[in-house]
């Protein structure tokens, strides 16, 4: 089955996530951040995420480190985190994802 490609199953499991972090009592902006990040990989891949495996979270978070902000790459990954524990009843696997670190800039003398 196409995820992106069918618009109900998508809707049905965008539903059933939304209520549950309606039950898990997240604050509003989390649920919102939540379901854009849930958005956005329903975007990135044309496959339900059930069959999602460790390798295409690594490619989609090596993809997401380039093009979003660091904040945004911590959003999807607690909300995918929960999606996959508390709605899919699977164990998450966290693909090792380090965060660059800042650069100081030498003072000018």
């Amino acid at each position: 089955m196409k995820f992106s490609d069918d618009k109900s199953a998508f809707n049905h499991l965008y539903q059933q996530f939304q209520l549950s972090l309606k039950l898990q009592g997240k604050a509003a902006k989390t649920t919102v951040s939540y379901l854009r990040s849930f958005r956005r990989l329903a975007d990135y891949f044309s496959c339900h995420p059930a069959k999602l495996t460790q390798n295409d979270l690594k490619l989609y978070f090596s993809d997401l480190i380039d093009t979003h902000s660091w904040s945004s790459v911590k959003i999807d990954r607690w909300a995918f985190k929960i999606f996959w524990e508390h709605f899919l009843k699977k164990d998450w696997n966290w693909p090792k994802v380090v965060k660059p670190p800042k650069l100081k800039p030498y003072p000018i003398s």
